[in-house]
């Protein structure tokens, strides 16, 4: 007999997972807007420039993928985390 988790405890793990995954979408879009539309003329006049880009300007073509690199490692770790603490881990 196998030790099926309850629905109870699926639904708060799911539960968890999606809050968890908004929170870094959330992160991501905020970069990419913030740091490509909102406030790139403030990047370019307050920070020096990346090779012959301004920083605003290279904000808006590199910060956002690494950001985005950045958050799949968090999303990594956290979930990791989650799992271990739900249950769900994988027997090797």
């Amino acid at each position: 007999m196998t030790n099926q988790p309850s629905p109870d405890h699926c639904s708060r793990y799911w539960h968890k997972n999606i809050i968890l995954v908004t929170v870094l979408l959330a992160v991501w879009f905020t970069v990419s807007l913030g740091a490509g539309i909102l406030f790139r003329d403030w990047l370019d006049e307050n920070f020096s420039p990346v090779g012959n880009a301004p920083f605003g300007f290279w904000m808006a073509q590199q910060g956002s993928i690494i950001c985005f690199v950045l958050l799949l490692f968090v999303y990594k770790i956290l979930m990791n985390r989650l799992e271990g603490e739900e249950g769900f881990t994988s027997k090797k």
